[in-house]
């Protein structure tokens, strides 16, 4: 019986450790379906299979489980852009790399929904777009500015405004993101994504690089 026991009290402790990302994730999944406004927390403890009471024990309202999610799984993805950077690496493939990365983290996973969800229900839920602006949007704009601000540094870039430079850098990915939820879904339109962030890059690259850097 001791030795029953011991089997089986590691495999509870490991479902009540899962139980906050099962959340997390049936979250994300009926606030993608139902809009955030719409969503219950019913409707999120049914999706995890769990009691509503289940929900409350770890999150206390949905705008508290959206936040959960912000911060586990698109927070990190800046400080991993950061972790790219190397002394000997141009800035030119620093902003390939960082763009790719975002893609691959997040715009091309179901993460993306976040987007939506937040300028959607921006104006219902202004205290959740500020905690987005403030979390992911303002960390990613300032890292990419602190890219621009090294190439013009070391001569790789012209002169640019920075800071709104690294707004119009962003901003192609953002519709991206939405443009694969909406308009691919309901017009039966099958965008690579692949090819839109490479011609986005050679666009940038080229109207930034100065002649002598034009093939990094």
């Amino acid at each position: 019986m001791k030795q029953c026991l011991e089997t089986i009290q590691p495999r509870w402790t490991r479902r009540k450790q899962e139980r906050p990302q099962e959340l997390l994730d049936a979250a994300l999944t009926i606030f993608s379906e139902k809009g955030f406004s719409a969503a219950r927390l019913e409707d999120v403890a049914k999706s995890a299979g769990v009691s509503k009471g289940t929900v409350y024990l770890y999150y206390s309202n949905k705008e508290e489980l959206l936040k959960a999610v912000v911060k586990e799984h698109v927070s990190p993805i800046v400080e991993e852009a950061k972790r790219l950077q190397e002394p000997d690496k141009s800035a030119a493939n620093l902003i390939r790399e960082a763009i790719h990365l975002w893609w691959l983290k997040y715009g091309s996973t179901k993460l993306s929904a976040i987007t939506k969800i937040v300028l959607s229900e921006a104006n219902a839920f202004p205290d959740l777009a500020r905690f987005f602006y403030d979390e992911v949007v303002k960390p990613w704009w300032d890292y990419l500015e602190s890219i621009l601000q090294r190439g013009v540094a070391r001569g790789e870039f012209n002169e640019i405004d920075t800071e709104y430079a690294a707004k119009v850098l962003c901003a192609p990915l953002v519709t991206l993101g939405i443009w694969k939820r909406t308009m691919d879904v309901c017009c039966g339109i099958d965008t690579n994504p692949l090819r839109y962030i490479e011609a986005h890059i050679q666009m940038v690259l080229n109207g930034l690089s100065r002649p002598q850097h034009q093939a990094e």
